[in-house]
C-alpha cells in the first residue's frame, strides 16, 4: 500500500464479494474443505492485487447460500485485514436468494458515488432451486450490479455451467471448472484475482497484465 500522504483519502473502495455453495452436496467428496482452503490460499494473492494498485482499497464480503442465503462476512472487511471463516454445507442450493442479498448491497444506497466496479465471484457445485433468473435481472437492474465484474466457478461434474456462464454474462469469460481440491485452489485463486484485477485496472491502466488461466481438468 502506498505510503503517500492522503493516499488512503484518494483510494476508491473496490467491494470485492465471494458468493459460495453452501449446499448440501458440497459436503461429498470435501468440496466444502477443498473451499474453505481454496479461499485461505487465494487471499494472500488478492492482497497482492490490491497493493499493486495503490489508488483503490479493496473490501472482502462474504455470502453464502443453501436453503436460503445469509451473509457469512457482512461488514466490508479490507483485504489486509479479513480472515477467511470457516463455512459449512448443509440443504438446498437457493442462488436466487444469494443475488437478492447481493442486489442489496449493490443498491446506490449502499454503494459510494466514487467507488470501482465491484468484483464478485461466484462459487457451486450444482443446479440452482429457486428463481435465480429474477434475482440476476433485479441485481443487473441496479448500475452497480450491470458494471460489475463476474467470475463464476463450478466444483464437480454436476455443477450448472450454464446458469454460471449466464451470471458473468461475458461471452470473453467462460466459467473454470474445478475438478479436484487441488485445481479448486487454482481456479478460486485466478477467478478471485482476475475480478479483482479487471475492476482496480479501470483505476490504474498501467497494472501489469494478469497471467493466463490454468487448464481445465475433468473430475
Amino acid at each position: 500500500m502506498s505510503e503517500r500522504p492522503g493516499a488512503a483519502l484518494s483510494q476508491r473502495p473496490l467491494h470485492f464479494f465471494v458468493v459460495a455453495d453452501c449446499s448440501g452436496s458440497m459436503a461429498a467428496d470435501g468440496k466444502m474443505q477443498a473451499l474453505n482452503v481454496a479461499m485461505r490460499e487465494m487471499l494472500p494473492h488478492l492482497v497482492e492485487v490490491a497493493d499493486l494498485n495503490p489508488h483503490s482499497r479493496v473490501l472482502v464480503r462474504v455470502i453464502g447460500f443453501s436453503t436460503g442465503a445469509s451473509w457469512h462476512d457482512a461488514a466490508p472487511t479490507d483485504v489486509h485485514d479479513f480472515r477467511w471463516n470457516d463455512l459449512t454445507a448443509g440443504g438446498y442450493t437457493d442462488l436466487g436468494a444469494a443475488l437478492d442479498l447481493l442486489a442489496e448491497a449493490l443498491s446506490p444506497e449502499h454503494m459510494e458515488a466514487r467507488a470501482l466496479p465491484p468484483a464478485i465471484v461466484l462459487i457451486s457445485d450444482g443446479l440452482p432451486t429457486d428463481d435465480w433468473t429474477g434475482a440476476l435481472d433485479r441485481l443487473l437492474a441496479h448500475p452497480w450490479g450491470e458494471r460489475s465484474v463476474r467470475a463464476a466457478v463450478g466444483i464437480g461434474r454436476d455443477a450448472d455451467l450454464g446458469a454460471l456462464t449466464t451470471f458473468i454474462g461475458r461471452d470473453d469469460t467462460p466459467p473454470l471448472s474445478a475438478s479436484n481440491p487441488e485445481q479448486l485452489v487454482q481456479m478460486i485463486r485466478w477467478a478471485s484475482t482476475h475480478a479483482g484485477r479487471v475492476a482496480s485496472v479501470l483505476a490504474d491502466p498501467e497494472l501489469p497484465p494478469e497471467p493466463e488461466p490454468v487448464s481445465e481438468v475433468v473430475w
